[in-house]
């Protein structure tokens, strides 16, 4: 080993996978909300339109109410469809796994970042470490193939060259 092994530890909070979350991802929206407001939602109009249509048929009315009502029906059905997924993709809870309850342990070797987590060790190559990103509060550190790590600044206990070092290593490896 040519540097020191440096350790830091402490508990995400809530407010950090938010942090994590935004900075992670490329636009506001999910892949599973986009996904079920967005693909689906057309699928929803096009269904109700079908239905309204062939329930007017049966009335008798003519085919421009038809036309009008099956449209205005499937336009508003899949706004609703819409809506509600958009909405209801905001309504999860943060956290993946155990990162709000067990306290996170990053060891920095010459070789590898190596993160404990309750029973779980997470052993990443220098390979693997893609982008090292401070910003205002925490830095997150973005690897190949694995979900990206936050560090909050809090985990140093205000020790400015402590946090300094570690960053300098974690750049490094």
């Amino acid at each position: 080993m040519s540097g020191p092994v440096l350790t830091v530890e402490g508990q995400l909070l809530d407010k950090d996978i938010k942090k994590l979350a935004r900075a992670s991802r490329t636009s506001v929206v999910g892949p599973t909300a986009l996904y079920y407001a967005g693909v689906t939602a057309p699928i929803i109009s096009a269904g109700m339109a079908l239905v309204v249509k062939n329930a007017l048929t049966m009335l008798g009315a003519t085919s421009y109410w038809q036309l009008m009502l099956s449209a205005i029906i499937a336009a508003f059905a899949g706004i609703v469809w819409y809506l509600i997924f958009m909405r209801w993709s905001y309504r999860h809870k943060v956290g993946r796994g155990n990162e709000l309850s067990d306290v996170s342990n990053v060891r920095l070797e010459d070789d590898a970042l190596i993160l404990t987590r309750g029973p779980v060790e997470t052993r990443i190559a220098s390979s693997g470490l893609k982008e090292v990103v401070e910003k205002r509060g925490f830095t997150i550190v973005r690897f190949e193939g694995v979900d990206p790590l936050i560090i909050p600044d809090r985990w140093f206990a205000k020790d400015k060259q402590a946090r300094k070092a570690f960053l300098a290593q974690l750049k490094r490896i």
